[in-house]
Parts: C-alpha cells; sequence; structure tokens
C-alpha cells in the first residue's frame, strides 16, 4: 500500500477509536445539554445572539476527531456519532441534533480537509472550532428561524459562534488531544507520537 494511501485510508483501529471519541464526546455534550443551554440562555437575554458564546463545547467532537483520527472524514464522523448518542440520551432538541452534528462536522472537516490532512497544530484547530461553529451558524439560519432575526442578532451570533469555536472546541480540544496523548493512550496514532 502506497503511503499516501496508507495516510488516508481508515484501519479497524481507528473506527472503533473514532466510535469511542464519539461517544465520549456525546456524553460531554449530553452533560452541556443543560448546563450550556443555561448560559446560552443567560448570555442571549443580556445581549440577543451573545448565547453564542456557550456553543463551543457542542463543536468539540469534530476537532478531536480529525487531531486524533487524522484522515478524511474523521471529524464529521466524531461530531455525527457524538450528536447521535446527545439525541439518545434525550435532550431538548431530539433530531435536528444530528442534523447540527453534520453541519458542524462538515465544519471543522473543511479545515482538516484544506491542511490535508497534514497540519494539526493549535491555529489549525482552533481555526477547525470557529468553521465549526459556523456550519452550526449556517443551519440555525433554518432550523432556528434565525434567517427571521435582525442583522444585528446574526453578526453577534456568528461573531460568538466563532470565538466559542475556536477557544471551547479548537483551543479546549487541542489541549484534551496532547492532554491523552501524554499518559499514552494514543500511541497507535500520529497524534500519539508527534506533537500535535
Amino acid at each position: 500500500m502506497s503511503t499516501s494511501r496508507a495516510r488516508t485510508s481508515w484501519r479497524v483501529i481507528d473506527i472503533i477509536i473514532a466510535s469511542v471519541l464519539g461517544v465520549a464526546c456525546g456524553l460531554i455534550f449530553w452533560v452541556w445539554n443543560s448546563i450550556g443551554y443555561a448560559w446560552f440562555t443567560a448570555m442571549d437575554a443580556l445581549t440577543p445572539g451573545f448565547g453564542g458564546i456557550a456553543v463551543g463545547v457542542w463543536l468539540l467532537g469534530g476537532v478531536i476527531g480529525g487531531l486524533v483520527i487524522r484522515k478524511p472524514g474523521a471529524a464529521l464522523f466524531v461530531e455525527v456519532v457524538a450528536a447521535t448518542v446527545s439525541a439518545l440520551l434525550g435532550n431538548q432538541w431530539g433530531i435536528e441534533t444530528m442534523y447540527a452534528g453534520v453541519a458542524q462536522g462538515l465544519g471543522a472537516e473543511l479545515i482538516f480537509a484544506a491542511f490535508r490532512y497534514r497540519r494539526f497544530t493549535l491555529p489549525v484547530a482552533m481555526l477547525a472550532g470557529a468553521a465549526a461553529g459556523v456550519g452550526a451558524f449556517l443551519l440555525e439560519l433554518f432550523t432556528s428561524a434565525n434567517l427571521a432575526k435582525s442583522l444585528a442578532f446574526n453578526s453577534i451570533y456568528l461573531t460568538c459562534l466563532i470565538i466559542s469555536g475556536a477557544i471551547l472546541a479548537g483551543f479546549l480540544g487541542h489541549w484534551l488531544v496532547k492532554a491523552l496523548a501524554s499518559t499514552g493512550a494514543l500511541d497507535r496514532f500520529a497524534a500519539g507520537r508527534k506533537q500535535v
């Protein structure tokens, strides 16, 4: 098998670990559903659109998946599994959670693809988190009727999603992967053998 193909094709261990990461992130999402939504609501009451600052934790799966697996589709796969777990455990959004997983996962995936799945630095992780926030924003224009809301609301909300995604998904996700790698748990992956 060529080096290029080996770098992009999934192994059984990749599928298993991506699934485990997705379930773990889904449990984080499920816990965050009440805490994060309370924070979202409080911030939105303060300034409409400012609630987006709480969303970053829900964008974490795609960033972590991309940083650990480092193959095409990993960010999308982990974010969708995480969203599915969150929906199955029960939350206030039901099936829309899975749509969000797709939109957010695609946002992160596009950044890793733009770097050809070869760069996994902190700036790339933060860009992936920010792009996941843009994915969430685009979906919510329609599912949350944000398209009918004011330009001021949408500008504030998009800005907050980008900042939250960069920090709570990108920065935090990068830190979590480094911490996990330092335990030796990722030794069978490039993330465990190289500095992320």
